[in-house]
């Protein structure tokens, strides 16, 4: 268990820009392309629809609901304007109103007219009868503005399900991009990065590249057309109010800048704050025993609560920003629209725009500010997923494997590895390091003929399980090759190499899956008759019978229910069942007891035999019949030989064995 969560710190990393990190997800998009093409079109649609609203109630308002204003004559001979109401004088309902108010509705021609100011005097009724055309106006506009947000709405329902499709479907191959490829780095790279971060890279960093790509194309189409069609409407009805409104835009601008600047450093914050609080917690249950047994709660809390504090303040940091961002928009659409109730409604007085117009322009204006608001919550998102980009690319971006990563379902994925023949493997002046750390050994020179066992003994620190790895592929000499049939392993394709190798380490896995995936391990054709011989070389047909359903009996995650000697035992059948040519065993028998040693002798010596094999123990009936020992001791093979030799040398490998007894 690790002490210090510093040690957990994500990488730092450098100044990326958004549109570098976009044109990098480019790529992921362009197969969905049709998609977001129907997406734009709809966007289109669905922002025209938008517009219209407003216009309807203009046209509400201007021909139907107020009266039109006419120029009248006063009795001073003044001209002046008023608003007044007409209606058709051949209709006998209207006629027959004109008659009984012979003094305020007055005929000429066709029409008959009456003031506004003289409205009160008439009846409900009879008003209701000269405004019978205005009425049945108002009924069309309002049948037209419910029929415009019906298919409003229904186009946005088809809207956001194309997005999130489109957006579900990039989800899906980047985590699967992204999972091929951590599978593919070497073991180097995960001594440096624990599960919780990895975790956190192929669920909640993926996750927000959905929101980044429903968020961006919302943003890109429906708010910049809408707010370009809001300022074309605008101009149309008075370039001059427009103007004057569009005097706070040069503020709005600046916020933006300050918003975008501080949140995107908020948000890189708070993705590693979650990384780590991620990686804090999976350590916490994977070694949850060894924390109570030490009683280590109360310390191991105190580091969880500086991080969650940590995360929290981050958090905090990017609400402040946003609870800033918002207000002053805010501020600045009220004093916008003050200022448009005051220049506009001077100019309704003075007749220069209507009064529908004026209705129209704020409810524009409303509109216009709406888009900037959202802008704060789309920016957050976009933040948000721009830092998980980075993140995720930062993984995409490491070169550590010894292959190209295969990506599940294709071909280069179906098609099995070429064959490979195991024969000479020979160290050529091998020197090792872990990244950070002094040598494990140096100068390493030994040659492994086909065929042959080779025992690695030495006390714990000299390096027998990172030659074995070395031999596995799992990492790359520091200095110095590895030849396999005299080529460099690191040309070797890393599969076809560990297609032909059974490796039998010291903790042994197990899967969460049924007892036979976990011993054939996807290597298909196992028949009955086969799997039987695997399992009666393995020692494990108790362990079969005793499982209620057999072999298809799902086992817990790690083996939880099964004995440390148990689950070695199906390691064991699980080299079995590949049938390898090259055979590593890291301390493969120091779980398991006594009794069960001797039920797997027989076996490891049938496996063993005419295969090239590297065992590392310490128990002497492991490596006694090896064809050679070599004894490694900070670093350097001290000794070399049989057994029977190295015990009547007397040197430290016979007193090593007097030690343990």
């Amino acid at each position: 268990m690790h002490h210090d969560s510093g040690h957990f710190e994500e990488d730092a990393l450098g100044k990326t820009h958004d549109t570098r990190l976009l044109r990098r997800l480019l790529p992921f998009a362009r197969p969905f392309a049709p998609l977001f093409a129907w997406a734009a079109l709809l966007v289109v649609l669905i922002t025209g629809l938008d517009l219209a609203l407003p216009y309807v109630t203009k046209m509400a308002v201007d021909r139907y609901i107020v009266p039109t204003s006419s120029p009248v004559t006063s009795k001073a001979d003044t001209p002046r304007l008023q608003r007044q109401i007409t209606a058709d004088a051949e209709d006998p309902r209207v006629a027959a109103v004109a008659r009984r108010y012979p003094g305020i509705v007055t005929r000429s021609g066709d029409r008959v007219t009456i003031a506004q100011t003289d409205l009160h005097r008439l009846t409900p009724k009879d008003i209701a009868t000269l405004r019978r055309a205005d009425l049945a106006g108002v009924a069309v506009m309002a049948a037209w503005f419910v029929g415009i947000v019906v298919i409003n709405f229904i186009l946005n329902f088809i809207q956001v399900i194309v997005l999130e499709t489109a957006g579900q479907r990039i989800m899906h191959d980047l985590r699967l991009r992204l999972y091929t490829h951590i599978q593919s780095l070497s073991l180097n790279y995960f001594t440096r990065h624990p599960v919780g971060r990895l975790v956190t890279r192929v669920t909640n960093d993926v996750q927000n590249m959905n929101e980044l790509f429903t968020s961006v194309v919302h943003f890109l189409f429906k708010d910049l057309f809408l707010l370009l069609g809001i300022t074309v409407v605008l101009c149309s009805i008075s370039w001059r109010l427009t103007l004057v409104s569009f005097a706070v835009l040069p503020l709005v601008a600046w916020a933006s800048v300050i918003f975008a600047r501080k949140s995107r450093n908020a948000f890189r914050t708070l993705r590693i704050k979650v990384a780590e609080i991620n990686t804090r917690f999976s350590e916490t249950i994977g070694g949850i025993r060894i924390i109570q047994l030490f009683g280590q709660e109360t310390p191991n809390a105190r580091r969880f609560a500086r991080l969650n504090h940590e995360n929290y303040m981050a958090g905090m940091t990017q609400i402040h920003v946003f609870a800033v961002f918002m207000p002053i928009i805010e501020v600045l659409a009220a004093i916008t629209l003050a200022v448009i109730i005051f220049h506009g409604g001077l100019g309704v007085a003075a007749g220069q725009i209507s009064l529908g117009a004026l209705v129209a322009f704020i409810s524009y204006t409303r509109m216009f500010f709406r888009p900037i608001r959202d802008i704060a919550e789309k920016y957050n998102v976009m933040q948000n997923a721009m830092a998980s980009a980075e993140r995720i690319f930062q993984v995409l971006d490491t070169r550590e494997a010894g292959r190209q990563p295969v990506v599940a379902g294709t071909a280069a994925a179906m098609s099995p590895p070429p064959a490979l023949t195991v024969g000479d493997i020979r160290f050529d002046d091998v020197t090792f390091a872990y990244p950070g750390h002094p040598p494990v050994f140096e100068h390493l020179d030994i040659a492994v003929a086909k065929g042959e066992t080779v025992a690695l003994v030495g006390p714990t620190g000299a390096g027998k399980s990172s030659l074995i790895h070395l031999v596995a592929g799992f990492f790359r000499p520091t200095q110095g090759n590895i030849q396999i049939n005299g080529v460099d392993a690191t040309t070797i394709d890393p599969a076809t190499l560990r297609a032909v190798t059974a490796l039998v380490m010291q903790e042994p896995f197990i899967f969460s899956d049924t007892l036979r995936a976990n011993i054939t391990m996807g290597k298909e054709g196992i028949s009955e008759p086969e799997m039987a011989d695997i399992l009666a070389a393995a020692r494990c047909q108790d362990i079969v019978e005793r499982l209620p359903q057999g072999l298809e009996t799902i086992l817990a995650e790690g083996g939880k229910t099964l004995s440390s000697g148990e689950r070695q035992l199906i390691t064991i059948a699980r080299a079995f069942a590949r049938n390898p040519q090259l055979i590593l065993l890291d301390e493969a028998t120091s779980h398991i007891d006594s009794g069960t040693e001797k039920r797997i002798q027989a076996a490891l010596a049938e496996l063993l035999a005419d295969r090239t094999a590297f065992i590392v123990a310490h128990r002497l009936s492991t490596i006694r019949h090896a064809h050679r020992i070599l004894v490694l001791n900070r670093g350097r093979i001290i000794e070399s030989g049989t057994h029977e030799g190295l015990m009547k040398s007397r040197g430290f490998y016979y007193n090593y064995q007097q030690i343990r007894g």
